[in-house]
């Protein structure tokens, strides 16, 4: 004679009885999921863009939508005058090669200096500019202080600057120094002197705002100082790790 089956007593029918669909865990788990999912994909545009160039940034793409079109050309970094490199390192991280992606004098310098920029180092702006976006945020802040040590770790000192020389904007839909350079000088990127490229170098951060063919005095001399300081990061070595 087969026995009968015991009910669950106290706790273990409680348990029984509570189990179900539950929203909030349902939903957690899966914003948990999607959140996974995203850095999965973020890492391994990281990993592809070590070795295939980005086709387009979020403000390139906008750009084009707004203009209707924009100035863009690809070119490898061999084939860009040596002078241009080191001017756009002088102008926007001198310790491109001695640091890891931050630099932590620099950013303890503008924070005490009270200044809105000067913190961000060329591997933290090749992030935000092909990854990310360009409005100030603690989320795109945040989502750049995580991303630049992978980006770091995969793509050489050499790759990150070729990326950023290819997609910073030089002018009003004008991107990469290819544009740049033709842009303002008629020349290619192969054929600047020390003083255009300087001049090129200088208008960043603002080239809406200001122009490498026409420059006004304070832009000449912010020039003359990146051309100075390009002949001395070389002279000193802080060049190395981007020039063969």
């Amino acid at each position: 004679m087969a026995k009968a089956k015991k009910r669950p007593k106290g706790k273990e029918a409680g348990k029984k009885s509570k189990r179900g669909f539950h929203p909030i865990r349902w939903l957690r788990r899966w914003l948990m999921r999607a959140v996974l999912g995203m850095v999965a994909f973020v890492l391994c545009l990281v990993v592809l863009f070590s070795v295939v160039n980005p086709p387009t940034t979020h403000t390139i793409w906008s750009e084009k939508r707004r203009l209707g079109d924009v100035d863009r050309e690809w070119v490898p970094i061999e084939d860009v005058a040596p002078v241009m490199a080191r001017a756009i390192v002088a102008a926007e991280d001198a310790n491109y090669c001695t640091h890891w992606g931050f630099d932590v004098a620099a950013i303890r310098a503008a924070i005490e200096g009270g200044r809105k920029r000067g913190g961000s180092t060329l591997s933290q702006q090749v992030v935000k500019n092909v990854f990310l976006w360009q409005e100030r945020s603690w989320l795109r802040k945040a989502l750049e202080t995580l991303l630049t040590p992978a980006v770091e770790a995969v793509w050489s000192k050499k790759r990150i600057l070729e990326v950023y020389m290819n997609v910073a904007e030089m002018d009003e839909g004008v991107f990469g120094v290819e544009a740049g350079s033709r842009k303002y000088f008629s020349v290619g990127p192969d054929e600047l002197s020390a003083r255009q490229a300087s001049l090129l170098a200088a208008v960043l951060p603002n080239p809406k705002g200001r122009s490498a063919a026409n420059p006004s005095k304070t832009l000449a001399k912010r020039a003359e100082r990146i051309r100075d300081g390009a002949a001395t990061i070389r002279a000193d070595g802080r060049s190395a790790c981007f020039e063969d």
